[in-house]
């Protein structure tokens, strides 16, 4: 395993982390962990020297976080770092940090998080816990021990990345990062414009949510044939992340031992630098060939389910991105009324907003979803 520099810390991270958001499953609910593959795949991990996992109050309906304290017991805990997040949106008054910290901290069954985020900050985020004192209690809870090291996670446009960035004496932070959203949220420049901070820049979504990782559309084989050296989607996708010294850790939500197995080998071989120039120039022109091929920029985190009225929300953008990325709309039409029921179709939103509200995308889901209604049409 490679290991990284994490800002300040005297401490190197392996180049892969474990994301615990996308663990198997055994029935159609999230929350349903199949908890002994589940284990399996994190322990193989950390015995390959992944030593960061990171998990989150809300990931699989607030499973994820007992799974990971039931991976680390005999022994694992010893052998990697925990980051967790404090859920942002449900804050309301200062006694509400503490409140779910303690949650979290019987959740993983520790008495002190190495890494304690700020979840999905954006601008409303940040300014309520600005008005709660978040800066008194984060000093407050590093004291006290409960937490070792604070950061962020963030979801915003980029002048609100730089002013969390500089309001406080940050570990580390986490961003949405990848060859198509060079220009997204932070970005490259706020990675660059963290680091040069000393915070640590932890990556999520750099597979987009899976789908770098997928067989790609011919027009972008055809950009991957010019390469002198072939690789494959998500060689590609994670190499071309730990190719900039920025990069402290890249998280991957790993869903089967064989996409462990994998992404460990990958990070075995990575490095800064290790990229040419010519396969740089090809990553750019992929990136910009997705964005004109995806008309809708879901990466199916979840964070907009469960709808009030039953909408499959990412579902149905999946089938739509699907449609349209390879030439597939007769058959997506098809699973479309074949696999989702009249209330789960884009056709059934009300346009309650509440998903836009909890985007971290910040997508225009109610207008989406009337194009995908529209995109599908009425069933022949």
């Amino acid at each position: 395993m490679q290991y990284r520099e994490f800002g300040k810390l005297d401490w190197k991270p392996s180049a892969l982390g474990f994301g615990a958001m996308r663990l198997p499953t055994e029935g159609e609910e999230s929350g349903d962990i199949d908890e002994e593959r589940a284990i399996e795949m994190i322990r193989y991990a950390i015995d390959q020297g992944v030593n960061y996992v990171d998990t989150a109050w809300p990931y699989h309906d607030e499973n994820s976080e007992e799974l990971v304290a039931k991976a680390l017991k005999d022994g694992y805990r010893e052998k990697t770092r925990i980051a967790t997040k404090l859920p942002s949106w449900l804050i309301e008054e200062p006694g509400d940090m503490d409140e779910y910290l303690d949650k979290q901290l019987n959740r993983l069954e520790v008495d002190q998080i190495d890494f304690y985020l700020l979840h999905a900050l954006n601008q409303k985020h940040w300014k309520n816990y600005r008005e709660l004192g978040v800066f008194e209690w984060l000093d407050k809870v590093q004291t006290e021990g409960k937490i070792a090291h604070p950061g962020f996670s963030f979801h915003d446009d980029l002048d609100v990345f730089k002013d969390i960035v500089d309001s406080y004496d940050w570990t580390f932070c986490q961003i949405q990062y990848n060859y198509l959203d060079r220009e997204f949220q932070a970005g490259t420049e706020g990675l660059r414009y963290a680091s040069s901070k000393g915070l640590a820049v932890v990556i999520m979504e750099p597979l987009r949510g899976g789908k770098l990782a997928a067989k790609p559309p011919e027009e972008i084989e055809e950009i991957w044939s010019k390469a002198e050296e072939q690789r494959g989607s998500v060689s590609w996708a994670l190499n071309w992340l730990w190719d900039q010294p920025e990069v402290s850790v890249v998280l991957s939500g790993m869903s089967t031992l064989g996409q462990v197995k994998e992404n460990v080998e990958l990070a075995d071989g990575s490095g800064v630098n290790k990229l040419s120039e010519k396969e740089i120039r090809l990553m750019e022109e992929a990136g910009e060939k997705y964005h004109q091929l995806t008309p809708v920029g879901c990466t199916g985190c979840n964070y907009c389910t469960p709808c009030p009225n039953d909408v499959e929300i990412p579902t149905n953008f999946q089938l739509y991105n699907e449609a349209e990325v390879y030439d597939r709309f007769e058959e997506n039409k098809d699973r479309y009324y074949e696999f989702l029921n009249e209330e789960q179709r884009a056709s059934a939103c009300v346009a309650c907003g509440q998903c836009e509200e909890a985007c971290p995308q910040n997508l225009e889901i109610i207008d989406m979803l009337k194009e995908v209604a529209e995109y599908f049409g009425v069933k022949q």
